[in-house]
């Protein structure tokens, strides 16, 4: 049989081909990295079911650290290349480093990832009784879409101090022997009222009550005996009284292990992924670093989704302070030392979503399967709330990825016009410090479960690992 002749190019089809760019499906261009990358993924389903709220995930982060080596960082001890380090800021953020070959002077990579999420908070005094059911009240943590948390099974996380000051630690409903919590929608016969409500106000923050129990406590002398009935549990249970309830943190998650998606099995869908989905990448290229060149500080930190606020969020000062503590102990300029760092901003990006097409730019939006997403700014509208990376950090941090053959795009958050977000990278700017957001694809961000591409995270550890080569 005669060989088919290859089509021949024409001088415009060549030039288009040499100078236009596109960015490839991953699996499509090197499909040996799906196996790697289911591979990689089931050890990050293992961290999202295990650290589903913040504290969860800096525990968990400590013991993988310790586990491989990590010590706890003392100022007035000298270091050298190999070395590891961390330390962990009040059990909700993790500071983690490498030291490198170079002088911390001539720079140092730093890679900051958040590890609380979109949920609900039970309020400090939240449990009450009505109409025999006994429920608690909540207030929403972060930008969640309220009618997204109705119907769905839920669990409870978190820690409770008591008179005495022992801590007493919460998860309920994750186990399939557990029981789990729900809040109640109406039924479609009902609502036509509620159906003239717009979206965003379809549940309202106040009818985020998490339902508890209908049994009463056996004495019909009692007020509220449901409610009654349900602190009898918790006080069998744990030893608690409603007073504890002021000394505690108590977060409200999807029930549920993190599961595969689809046929092809190439996505997950999990509580959390933002920013989960960076923070597992970053911990384990951080732990993989065995001899850097630069001097690496891995931050997984709190409260990015409500400002970065407090004393665990990267607008406060405790970065800062380690890093002024790194620069101390190596007996250099500490604003020299931050005038050379490079910063990598990992946080999410909005995927573009076929069945919404209409808020998304698609040539500057980011896709599942495509690897990494690379943003130059995020911010709300006019660039409101962004750091704006320059470029020359663009091109630093390109040139990083296309040397060590990690896929990599770029994308926006959405249209222009259509609302946007932050991250942390404007606050490690405010430090004199050049940084880019580098972060992964997500699906439904923000919802109770998000998706994402198994190809994408991979390619996201490998972003991380080649930034801290």
């Amino acid at each position: 049989m005669a060989q088919t002749k290859e089509k021949k190019l024409s001088d415009g089809q060549k030039l288009q081909k040499k100078l236009s760019f596109e960015f490839p499906l991953v699996a499509m261009e090197a499909p040996e990295i799906t196996e790697k990358a289911f591979a990689f993924s089931e050890d990050y389903k293992v961290f999202l079911d295990e650290a589903k709220i913040e504290r969860e995930a800096a525990a968990f982060a400590e013991k993988l650290l310790t586990e491989a080596g990590y010590t706890v960082f003392d100022p007035q001890k000298e270091y050298k290349p190999g070395d590891k380090v961390y330390v962990n800021n009040r059990g909700k953020a993790i500071l983690a480093t490498t030291f490198g070959k170079k002088s911390l002077l001539e720079g140092i990579r730093i890679n900051a990832a958040h590890i609380d999420a979109p949920r609900l908070d039970l309020k400090p005094t939240p449990l009450y009784e009505k109409n025999s059911i006994a429920y608690f009240k909540t207030h929403y943590y972060g930008g969640i879409r309220k009618y997204q948390w109705a119907a769905i099974p839920l669990a409870l996380h978190g820690v409770i101090y008591k008179k005495n000051g022992e801590a007493v630690q919460v998860r309920i409903g994750e186990d399939a022997s557990d029981p789990v919590f729900y809040i109640s929608d109406l039924l479609p016969h009902l609502s036509a009222k509620q159906n003239g409500r717009k979206l965003a106000d379809g549940i309202r923050g106040e009818e985020l009550n998490i339902i508890l129990g209908s049994l009463p406590y056996p004495d019909d002398a009692v007020k509220d005996p449901v409610k009654l009935n349900i602190l009898s549990i918790l006080h069998d249970k744990y030893g608690i009284t409603e007073a504890d309830f002021l000394r505690a943190e108590l977060e409200v998650v999807a029930a549920g292990q993190a599961r595969d998606v689809g046929f092809d099995r190439s996505m997950i869908a999990a509580a959390g992924h933002d920013d989960r989905v960076c923070a597992y990448p970053a911990l384990r290229a951080e732990i993989d670093s065995k001899k850097p060149t630069y001097t690496t500080v891995t931050v997984l930190t709190d409260k990015e989704e409500i400002g970065s606020v407090g004393n665990t969020g990267l607008n406060s000062a405790y970065l800062q302070h380690y890093l002024e503590y790194l620069a101390e102990n190596a007996g250099i300029s500490y604003k020299d030392m931050l005038k050379n760092a490079l910063c990598l901003s990992s946080d999410v990006s909005a995927a573009f979503d076929p069945t919404f097409p209409d808020v998304y730019d698609p040539s500057n939006s980011c896709y599942l399967g495509k690897g990494c997403v690379l943003t130059k700014y995020t911010g709300a509208r006019g660039k409101s709330g962004s750091n704006d990376a320059s470029a020359e950090t663009m091109y630093k941090v390109i040139d990083i990825m296309n040397k060590n053959k990690v896929f990599w795009q770029a994308g926006e958050l959405g249209k222009v016009d259509e609302g946007g977000g932050g991250t942390v990278a404007q606050f490690i700017a405010n430090l004199n410090i050049d940084v880019v957001d580098l972060g992964v694809p997500v699906l439904s961000m923000h919802a109770p479960i998000e998706i994402i591409s198994k190809i994408d995270v991979y390619e996201a550890y490998k972003a991380f690992l080649a930034f801290y080569k």
